[in-house]
């Protein structure tokens, strides 16, 4: 048996969905650019994930029927209430889906949320289109690409303080030219402009003990 659940404000309210629905699709895909070479002719150049995508469809019913996992469900009112708050809350939701062998475990943004009723009882039925959400944070710039403090920037208006970068740094071990690029200028892709300061080959692991000038 599959268990939906979403889930809101770091688990204060919850709604399990009382009929599952009979199948889903996440899906997400690549940030590819392909560029022209004189020489070689078109060049692919692979980019960072998209945002997942997935749609939920089901209804909330009305009494418990033959396909609710749970009796204690809801109302059809109740929960079209708390999705609507959830959406316009501004704040991203969790949904889990758990089976035996699944887990999918994902902050989302609620991008659209249709309602329906159709002839007979009355369940409600609704769509469900949910994002993916990544969280922002000026310390761990997650994908390698992104500069968080010019994302915050764009988004809110501000610009946090940054923090004086040192003009040198000792290497620890288990460093990489991307994790020290990220942790001393926000901005992981700046590694390979670390690499040829410091006239480094190109390795994973940098010797612990070694000044790099930044």
């Amino acid at each position: 048996m599959i268990e939906y659940w979403l889930t809101f404000n770091s688990g204060a309210e919850k709604l399990r969905l009382p009929v599952p629905p009979r199948e889903f699709e996440m899906s997400t895909g690549m940030n590819n650019t392909t560029v022209a070479n004189s020489e070689i002719g078109e060049i692919n150049l692979i980019g960072k994930p998209r945002l997942k995508t997935i749609t939920l469809s089901s209804y909330f019913p009305v009494r418990p029927d033959g396909l609710c996992q749970y009796t204690d469900f809801p109302t059809p009112a109740e929960c079209i209430d708390r999705i609507g708050r959830w959406r316009v809350s501004g704040k991203p939701i969790r949904l889990l889906i758990v089976g035996d062998s699944l887990k999918v475990n994902e902050a989302m943004s609620i991008e659209s949320f249709q309602v329906a009723q159709k002839p007979g009882p009355q369940d409600i039925y609704f769509s469900l289109e949910l994002k993916e959400y990544r969280f922002l944070s000026p310390e761990l710039d997650g994908d390698g690409s992104t500069d968080a403090l010019a994302l915050l920037e764009e988004f809110t208006g501000t610009r946090p303080v940054e923090r004086q970068t040192p003009k040198t740094y000792m290497t620890q071990p288990g460093d990489t030219l991307w994790s020290i690029a990220r942790r001393s200028y926000y901005n992981a892709s700046r590694a390979e402009e670390l690499r040829q300061k410091n006239a480094l080959p190109d390795e994973l692991l940098l010797p612990a003990g070694k000044v790099l000038v930044l």
